[in-house]
C-alpha cells in the first residue's frame, strides 16, 4: 500500500493523484471524519483515492492516504450547487478519474455500498452510481409520494432516490452536475438541491442504481415539514419545467429488475398518529376549500369532499386521486395560478391526507414497497392528463 503523505496542492495536481477517485466529503466532526476513512480504507485501495480535506488537516496523521484541499463548504441535508461546483473544480485540478461524493452521516454507510458506488464509475460504464436506500417503511415519505414516482413517471427511470446524499459521476456527470449548480449559483441559490437523475437522462447519460442498505440520514436544520416540503417539492417542480420540452415527449421506463420485495416487520400501532393527520386534513378542508377550488377541478374536489366524511381507521385516499393532485400542484405552480409559497403551503395537508392512507394501508398488512410501486405505476399510468393540461392549460378553467 502507498504511503504517500503529500498534500495535494490545489493548483498544481499530485503526479500520484492522477487517475485517482475523488472523494468529497462533506465538513464532519473528527469522529466522523476517522470513521469515513476506515470504511473507506476497507472498502477501496487507499493508494487509488484522493480524499477531500477541510483546510489545516495533518496529512501525516493519516498514512496511505491523499488529501486534496477544497473549497469549504455548508453542511446540509441535501448535495447543494456548491457542492457539485466544488466538486468538478476539485476532479479537474486532480485529475481524477471519477468522483464520488458522500453526505452527512456518510460514516452509516455498510463499506460494502461504498465500494459499489464507486465501482460502478470506475469499472462499469456508469455516468451517475445512486444509491438505493434501504429504510423504515414509514420514513422518506415525501421521497416515496410525490419524487420518485414524478420522476418514473416523466423522465422514465426508476431510481428510487433523485435526490440521494451520496453519488458516484463519471467526469463529464461531474461536469454537467457542476453547469446545473453554476446556473443556480449565478441566480444566487447557492444551497438549492441539483437533480442528478433527470439531468443524466436528458444527457443521455448512463444509471446504475446501487443498493446500499441501511444508512443514517442527515436531517433538515429545519426539520419542520412546512418548510421541508415546499423546499424539496418546489425544487423539483421548477426542474420538471425547464425540462418540459424533454420530458414531455413518450419514453418508455425499463422493467423493473426481479427482487423480492424487502420484508417488514409489522409497523407498530399509528392509530393516533393517523387520527391527528385525518384530523388535520378534515380541518384544512374547512379552511382551503377556496384555494384548492383553483388548483383542482371538479371531480377531484368531489373525492376529497366524500373523504372529509371518513373517519380514521377507514380513511383511505385512492391512488389516482393522489396522482391528479400532484399532477394538478405541479401545473398551478408552472402557471403561477397563485403565490407559489401559498400554492406549496396548500399541498401539505394533502400531503398529510395521502400519509394517513399509506399508514393504514401498510397496517393493514399490505407491503410498504408494493404499495409505493402501485403509486408509481399510477403516476406513469396518468401522464398524457399532465402532458394534455401542460400544453393545453386554458382547456380547463378551475
Amino acid at each position: 500500500m502507498a504511503t504517500s503523505q503529500t498534500m495535494t496542492d490545489s493548483n498544481a495536481p499530485s503526479a500520484q493523484s492522477e487517475g485517482a477517485l475523488l472523494v468529497m466529503l462533506p465538513p464532519l466532526e473528527q469522529a466522523a471524519f476517522e470513521a469515513i476513512l476506515a470504511n473507506l480504507r476497507t472498502a477501496l485501495p487507499a493508494q487509488d483515492l484522493v480524499i477531500s480535506a477541510p483546510e489545516g488537516i495533518s496529512a501525516d496523521a493519516y498514512p496511505g492516504f491523499r488529501f486534496a484541499t477544497t473549497t469549504p463548504t455548508k453542511t446540509s441535508w441535501t448535495l447543494t450547487a456548491a457542492d457539485f461546483v466544488n466538486a468538478h473544480q476539485a476532479a479537474t485540478k486532480n485529475q481524477a478519474r471519477a468522483v464520488l461524493m458522500l453526505g452527512p452521516e456518510s460514516q452509516s454507510l455498510d463499506t460494502s455500498g461504498l465500494r459499489d458506488l464507486a465501482n460502478a464509475v470506475l469499472a462499469a460504464p456508469a455516468d451517475l452510481a445512486i444509491p438505493c436506500y434501504e429504510l423504515p417503511p414509514q420514513a422518506g415519505l415525501v421521497n416515496s409520494s410525490i419524487l420518485y414516482p414524478l420522476n418514473r413517471a416523466l423522465f422514465a427511470t426508476r431510481v428510487h432516490f433523485p435526490l440521494a446524499i451520496d453519488l458516484g459521476l463519471s467526469l463529464r456527470m461531474a461536469e454537467r452536475l457542476a453547469a446545473a449548480g453554476q446556473r443556480l449559483l449565478s441566480a444566487n441559490q447557492s444551497d438549492a438541491p441539483v437533480w442528478p437523475v433527470s439531468e443524466a437522462t436528458v444527457a443521455g447519460m448512463t444509471i446504475d442504481e446501487v443498493k446500499v442498505g441501511t444508512r443514517a440520514l442527515p436531517h433538515p436544520a429545519d426539520p419542520d415539514l412546512n418548510s421541508v416540503l415546499p423546499f424539496v417539492t418546489g425544487s423539483l417542480f421548477s426542474d420538471i419545467e425547464a425540462k418540459a420540452a424533454f420530458w414531455q415527449r413518450a419514453r418508455v421506463t425499463p422493467p423493473a429488475p426481479r427482487t423480492t420485495p424487502t420484508a417488514h416487520s409489522q409497523p407498530p400501532d399509528a392509530s393516533a398518529e393517523v387520527a391527528s393527520l385525518v384530523q388535520g386534513f378534515h380541518l384544512a378542508y374547512s379552511n382551503l376549500q377556496e384555494i384548492w377550488r383553483l388548483v383542482l377541478p371538479p371531480n377531484s374536489l368531489l373525492a376529497l369532499k366524500r373523504l372529509s366524511f371518513v373517519d380514521a381507521p377507514t380513511f383511505r385516499m385512492p391512488e389516482a386521486l393522489w396522482v391528479r393532485i400532484v399532477f394538478d400542484f405541479l401545473v398551478a405552480y408552472r402557471l403561477r395560478t397563485l403565490n407559489r409559497g401559498h400554492l406549496l403551503g396548500a399541498l401539505i395537508p394533502l400531503y398529510l391526507a395521502w400519509v394517513a392512507s399509506h399508514i393504514n394501508i401498510i397496517s393493514s398488512g399490505a407491503n410498504p414497497d408494493r404499495h409505493i410501486e402501485a403509486l408509481a405505476t399510477a403516476f406513469e399510468a396518468d401522464k398524457p392528463y399532465l402532458v394534455a393540461r401542460w400544453r393545453w392549460p386554458d382547456r380547463f378553467n378551475p
